[in-house]
């Protein structure tokens, strides 16, 4: 198990193992998200773009612009009734 100590500023070193196992580096964010009361997982929050590779799938038509519009307009309208 690795172990830091927070300083007087309250801050950390994160440890060598730990960042390695993260795959971050000097400039990188994390951050520190609560999974249960008291429980902190330490979360890389960088990641390059080409992990967004991927991540949206192309439609099986191409939209027009015209339909893309109306799909909008749709959507503000149902936004202003609520």
């Amino acid at each position: 198990m690795s172990t830091a100590m927070l300083s007087s500023k309250g801050q950390i070193t994160i440890p060598a193992a730990v960042r390695s196992g993260l795959g971050i580096e000097t400039g990188d964010r994390v951050e520190f998200v609560e999974v249960s009361k008291g429980h902190y997982e330490l979360v890389a929050a960088t990641l390059p773009a080409t992990a967004l590779k991927g991540l949206v799938a192309a439609p099986d038509q191409p939209v027009s612009v015209d339909d893309m519009n109306a799909a909008v307009r749709r959507r503000a309208a149902k936004a202003m009734e609520s």
